[in-house]
């Protein structure tokens, strides 16, 4: 198939590209079929060594992050933060990886390595940031048994939005709306560091610890349950990009080849 250097802003320098059907079989193999490779070009070639080689070349995130930059640039992104996690089941064939495989794969500790070791947390958690319009600003993958609690403050400071001139990318929203697992001192005191509006809804337990300690229990935080409705918008993205059948169901082996899928279902949707 034809090869060659891409001229769209989306893709970054250096990193090969094939022809529009190659590209769209790719596609196709990975968040629609769940396919580990192409039937009829095998691992070594074709689709899947493109694949691979934009996994390895974060070409994905790149050509995500370049459309959320057009797509701020043109007034859609809006800045009210929705954080939450989903689960993501893994299929009866993304077992069998090589544990030396998965801590070489992938970008990070072997302990936040979302099958290390292989099902001993459970199924990975996709964690997300979403815009008020549902598109996906940021996507981290975490193991299974990662309490949404210290994961909002990481997920929330991978918002990195660049402006299509010079100048430094966006890395505050205006509002966070996040539901009751969010809510601790830690992360409301981080969210007023940064200058952050938050609609967190506050635990029975800890309105009731407050309440115990009286005048020195202090006063409630803000909540306005108006600005929380918006917090559907993360529900939706998640209901949204779970079309995609390699995302709902985990197939892939390696950790880089599931936070691929990942993007490419973001970048799609």
């Amino acid at each position: 198939m034809p090869s060659g250097s891409c001229s769209s802003p989306c893709c970054p320098p250096g990193v090969p590209v094939a022809g529009h059907d190659q590209r769209h079989a790719a596609d196709n193999q990975s968040r629609g079929a769940g396919a580990t490779y192409h039937p009829t070009t095998g691992p070594g070639g074709g689709p899947c060594a493109l694949y691979r080689t934009w996994q390895t070349g974060e070409v994905w995130e790149h050509i995500e992050a370049a459309l959320v930059t057009h797509a701020d640039a043109a007034g859609k992104v809006g800045w009210r933060m929705s954080v939450d996690s989903t689960t993501c089941r893994a299929h009866v064939h993304a077992a069998g990886a090589r544990k030396e495989s998965v801590r070489s794969w992938w970008r990070g500790s072997p302990r936040t390595t979302p099958w290390e070791p292989l099902g001993a947390g459970g199924p990975p958690r996709t964690r997300a940031a979403v815009d008020a319009a549902c598109g996906m600003l940021v996507l981290l993958l975490t193991a299974g048994q990662a309490a949404d609690c210290p994961m909002m403050i990481p997920v929330l400071e991978e918002i990195r939005v660049a402006h299509p001139g010079p100048g430094r990318p966006r890395t505050r929203p205006q509002m966070v709306l996040a539901d009751k697992a969010y809510s601790s001192r830690a992360n409301r005191d981080w969210l007023r560091n940064h200058h952050i509006q938050a609609a967190i809804p506050v635990k029975a337990d800890q309105a009731a610890h407050r309440r115990a300690g009286g005048s020195r229990g202090g006063r409630p935080p803000a909540f306005d349950p108006i600005a929380y409705k918006d917090r559907n918008a993360v529900e939706r993205c998640f209901g949204q990009i779970k079309q995609n059948r390699a995302m709902a169901t985990r197939y892939d082996k390696l950790a880089v080849r599931y936070q691929a899928t990942t993007h490419i279902a973001s970048t799609d949707h």
